[in-house]
């Protein structure tokens, strides 16, 4: 018996991650995070979002199948949605990969979901046990006591991690304490000096405008 037409997949999230930074790098490469083969510093990527969750498996499928070169790291089935993660030395080839998911879903980059930030603060003078509550989980990259905190919240999830890797191109400086870029909101913690912080803050609302406005 031949399988049936796979039902038709939603387009949330397709987003090139060009020269990943060094600390979004290294916590993309986390066991925790990507399971596959891991990303470097410099390298350039593509994530992408798609309902139902399945369906990532085919678009998995169509990227690695059209351009074998690139790597998956991230690939990820949720309640609701699915996420893919593939990143490569060459731009072209990643772009590349992405224009044949788009392909694959007879889609175009105009018709992903726009960010809506939920929320956005800068808290400066942190006190030692809001730090000590806010590292409660981590094992490196630790928010100190005396710094400034960025917290962005945004939809859909996978917008935390343009968010992330521009936040830290315009700060490289500042702590990138945590990212949560999978589920119903994407979320972001950064720390470091309040110009730092406040540098990252301008450079997430500037990436965000820009790719909303590039799809109208």
């Amino acid at each position: 018996m031949s399988p049936s037409r796979p039902t038709p997949a939603e387009l949330r999230v397709h987003l090139l991650l060009p020269k990943l930074q060094r600390q979004f790098a290294a916590w993309l490469a986390t066991p925790t995070r990507a399971r596959g083969y891991p990303p470097y510093e410099g390298q350039h990527a593509l994530v992408v979002e798609v309902a139902p969750g399945l369906a990532i498996h085919r678009i998995a499928d169509l990227a690695l199948r059209a351009v074998p070169s690139v790597e998956p790291g991230i690939l990820f089935v949720e309640r609701q949605f699915g996420v893919l993660e593939v990143h490569g030395d060459d731009l072209d080839d990643v772009e590349e990969a992405g224009r044949a998911i788009l392909a694959g879903l007879g889609a175009d980059e105009g018709d992903r979901l726009r960010p809506h930030v939920l929320y956005s603060d800068v808290i400066d003078d942190i006190g030692d046990a809001h730090a000590v509550i806010v590292n409660r989980t981590r094992e490196a990259s630790m928010l100190l006591p005396g710094q400034s905190l960025l917290v962005h919240e945004v939809t859909p999830a996978l917008f935390a991690a343009i968010a992330a890797n521009e936040a830290e191109r315009a700060a490289p400086g500042a702590t990138l304490v945590d990212v949560s870029m999978i589920g119903a909101a994407g979320r972001l913690y950064l720390g470091g000096t309040p110009d730092d912080v406040r540098a990252a803050a301008a450079a997430i609302d500037e990436v965000l405008a820009a790719v909303e406005g590039r799809d109208h």
